[in-house]
């Protein structure tokens, strides 16, 4: 409750929220009669109060695991409060103790959610970001905890750490929460992912190796809307049952109610609700089965009429029951004195319509499945608690057992690494065609024809190259100051960074190198830089000397399995038929190796391709006896004669420090400004003025107003829209208003308001009334007329008023450099942000 007494629910977007009053009971048995007591009440005084959660039990079960945060500190500021901490309780000793003894290191940031694996290290989930605060320095910038993509807490993702708290390693690099891991039989990790980039917004289950390894989604992406009444929900606190399936607890993301529907899920056949994997074979028509009975509803906005569920915990003693932790449906009505009465949730209650859902008081019960039976151990609804006193207000939640189960399979960390890859911090990733839609060709003719360089030239591929994305950290506001404006039009995508370019074989394959332990994405972009699919709206991350693959491309509203390798259909670029011999038409340098795509037989012979932050192409695979190799070009940053976004090493060079970072006032603008006058011959006479600022501008060469050109200011000055954006970013990307000449002035144009019926409209007084002018002729409304933005921020293919002007049939052709048009592409295609380096935003 807060101080007004409402309750504060339960939310996931928020893992590390603080709510004292909480401890372990410990009981002997499962059991009503069974003994019990607390075994947190030694570590602080009686009247401090503290939190815990997140219970979790050793395979061995003599180990119990748990989070637990100090009570609050009195007039000591919230960056100053203690933190979230992983404890561990022994059955064997009895011992209760923190796992990082080092207070230092321990109030390095938020740790939760911890889970042994077989070799008793732990994984837990941490705001302490560990491996990207390095990456950080390597950028230049300061140290930090980056915020979650709505911009409120830390993100906390996965760690690991040994038995002794010490070699604290980060494992998943998302952007926003990772949470609940558990360690399946199989010894991968399985945890509940918010994947939040863009206008994506879900916990999906996902797993990892415990090296960080072969991350990939495994359930969930498209199923939300399999509530109680098809509302929206999310996965929670996944754990394997006996029978391999998995338990999830299905609920809102902010439960005021504290509760879900307990929910197994088939990961073996399904990839969602209703889509099976690749030669599935389910027993059901359906992933999802819910293990409670009819009347439990997931729904917030009605009452569960079968009760609340918590948690549960399953058994691993061959009996199929769990601990679960449930409340009875309770009603709460008030008197005609104002007195709050809880009643029973019977149908004459139910019909009072004074009546709302009153709050659940948990108590621990045993539910049989096989006899669809739920009996109390803990019974908070008879009225008594451990002392005998009233139940009222206490609750038990997040019950767990300690009993053994079956030690889940070692995965030691990942032995046969390429070395060289190693030593530059990166791993690979291989795309076996990206003109492969979940098992669908479409490419432009088929990737045979595609891929030969006889029947296809390069200029006739429209996927050219790929460009890498990063996600770049956003610090809170006692680093940062960030308000809307550094953003620009739309904070969307945040901030983003950009890695570089690699070609696209002409079968469609790419293979190449990708910084290490960063969440990076991927687009497949034309010859001019634009991207030509959709946003990948799902963080990507490779381990140091990983060599991922995937077999193509995914648009964002299928269902089909993507992502998940045990799940996806076959690829369909079958690649080389036979071993020692070219491609069909390429040249003979490239021999193939049966099965092998081009980007295999290419890395093969010349090594991984290395990115570069600029597009280059050269024509490897034309054989020239055949037809003449297709002409090479390159939109290289050093060309340009305004700001280059990028460090200059990295031009040549390129490693996996390199960012290409555009921020729109210092590379954007100066495009605009480049001074791009024609003259004659003789040096002097002006031939044509093609600069961009000196035709869309308010103001001639001699200081008169005038109508910028196509009403587009470019202007390098100040918004008066907004002082924190240039006009020349606000007439772009905002909709505008047409302008005239008036009187040697450049005014707004009005025309008059028209009806539906293209009828003037007149002002009117409050009373409806025409207002009449000096004439006594009523006045007609006037309003702006609307100029539309020229650019947009979904990309640089959604902003054809720019780029057909480019084009060799359009009327600006050649006044802009390749490496300009690209470098405005890849602006537009991340986001067209105002700023992508927080630390670049000028503080007041």
């Amino acid at each position: 409750m807060d101080e007004d007494g409402d309750i504060i629910p339960e939310d996931m977007a928020n893992p590390t929220a603080f709510n004292p009053g909480a401890e372990i009971i410990m009981r002997d048995l499962a059991s009503p009669s069974a003994r019990e007591a607390s075994l947190t009440a030694q570590l602080f005084a009686a009247d401090e109060s503290y939190d815990v959660k997140d219970l979790e039990v050793s395979s061995d079960g003599r180990t119990l695991i748990f989070a637990l945060r100090a009570p609050e500190l009195e007039d000591v500021d919230e960056d100053e409060q203690p933190t979230w901490n992983i404890w561990q309780y022994s059955l064997d000793d009895s011992e209760i103790k923190r796992v990082i003894s080092s207070d230092l290191i321990a109030e390095q940031g938020d740790d939760f959610a911890p889970a042994f694996l077989p070799d008793g290290s732990i994984v837990f989930s941490s705001t302490r970001q560990r491996t990207n605060k390095s990456t950080l320095l390597d950028e230049g910038k300061p140290q930090f905890s980056g915020l979650e993509e709505n911009r409120r807490t830390e993100a906390a993702v996965l760690h690991l750490m040994d038995e002794e708290g010490n070699n604290i390693r980060q494992i998943t690099f998302n952007q926003s929460h990772d949470l609940d891991p558990y360690v399946m039989s199989d010894g991968k990790i399985v945890f509940s992912r918010w994947d939040n980039m863009g206008n994506n917004s879900g916990f999906n289950l996902y797993r990892v190796n415990p090296d960080g390894s072969q991350m990939e989604i495994l359930y969930g992406n498209h199923s939300h809307n399999t509530g109680t009444n098809q509302n929206f929900i999310e996965y929670s606190r996944p754990q394997e049952m006996p029978d391999g399936q998995l338990l999830t607890m299905t609920r809102a993301r902010q439960s005021f109610t504290f509760s879900g529907d307990l929910t197994k899920i088939d990961i073996a056949n399904f990839t969602e609700n209703t889509q099976l994997v690749f030669n599935g074979a389910p027993g059901n028509l359906e992933a999802q089965q819910s293990l409670t009975a009819d009347d439990v509803s997931n729904d917030e906005s009605e009452i569960s009429l079968g009760g609340y569920y918590n948690s549960a915990f399953p058994l691993w003693d061959g009996t199929d029951r769990l601990l679960v932790s449930w409340s009875l449906c309770r009603l709460s009505e008030l008197d005609q004195n104002m007195v709050e009465t809880v009643v029973a949730c019977t149908e004459e209650n139910l019909a009072n319509p004074d009546v709302v859902a009153a709050p659940p008081l948990f108590g621990v019960w045993m539910m049989d499945l096989q006899n669809q039976t739920i009996l109390p151990i803990v019974n908070t609804q008879t009225g008594e608690d451990i002392d005998g006193n009233p139940q009222e207000g206490y609750m038990y939640t997040e019950v767990v057992a300690m009993q053994p189960r079956t030690l889940p399979t070692y995965i030691p960390d990942a032995s046969d690494l390429d070395q060289d890859l190693i030593d530059e911090n990166v791993g690979s990733l291989h795309i076996r065609s990206v003109y492969d839609f979940d098992g669908i060709d479409l490419s432009l003719s088929g990737i045979e024809v595609t891929s030969d360089p006889f029947l296809t030239t390069a200029a006739e591929r429209p996927a050219r190259f790929l460009r890498i994305v990063k996600a770049v950290s956003i610090p809170d506001d006692d680093l940062v100051m960030l308000n809307g404006s550094a953003f620009g039009r739309s904070s969307g995508q945040l901030m983003r960074e950009i890695i570089g370019y690699v070609p696209i074989e002409p079968d469609g394959t790419v293979k190449f190198k990708v910084p290490a332990n960063i969440a990076f994405a991927v687009s497949v972009v034309d010859n001019m830089g634009r991207r030509i699919t959709g946003r990948h709206q799902n963080w990507l991350q490779v381990t140091p000397g990983e060599q991922l693959q995937c077999n193509g491309c995914h648009t964002s509203d299928s269902e089909l399995p993507h992502g998940r390798k045990d799940a996806v259909i076959a690829s369909i670029n079958l690649g080389a038929p036979v071993t020692g011999l070219p491609f069909p038409n390429t040249s003979t340098d490239l021999f193939a190796d049966a099965d092998e795509s081009m980007a295999e037989t290419y890395s093969r012979i010349n090594g991984i391709r290395t990115p570069t932050v600029d597009i280059q192409f050269i024509d490897e695979w034309t054989d020239e006896a055949v037809r003449p190799k297709d002409a090479s070009f390159d939109y290289s940053y050093s060309d340009l004669e305004s700001a280059i976004p990028v460090a200059i090493p990295c031009i040549d060079n390129w490693n996996a420090n390199c960012r290409i970072t555009i921020n729109y006032p210092d590379v954007i603008q100066p495009i605009w400004d480049v001074d791009r006058r024609v003259f004659d011959t003789d040096g002097f006479t002006l031939l044509a003025d093609h600069s961009c600022s000196s035709c869309h501008s308010p103001q001639d060469e001699v200081g008169l107003a005038r109508i910028p050109a196509a009403q587009l200011d470019l202007s390098a000055t100040t918004s008066t829209d907004n002082p924190d954006h240039l006009t020349s970013y606000r007439e772009l990307l905002f909709n505008d208003a047409e302008q005239e000449i008036n009187n040697t002035i450049l005014v707004d144009r009005l025309i008059p308001l028209l009806d539906n019926n293209g009828d003037p409209v007149y002002e009117v007084d409050d009373e409806g009334e025409l207002i009449l002018d000096a004439l006594g002729n009523p006045i007609p409304v006037m309003v702006n007329v609307a100029v539309s933005p020229a650019l947009r921020v979904t990309g640089a293919l959604a902003s054809p008023r720019l780029f057909d002007l480019l084009q060799p049939a359009g009327t600006h052709f050649g006044w802009l450099s390749g490496a300009e048009i690209k470098l405005i592409a890849e602006w537009l295609d991340i986001g067209a942000q105002y700023y992508n380096n927080p630390f670049d935003v000028p503080q007041n």
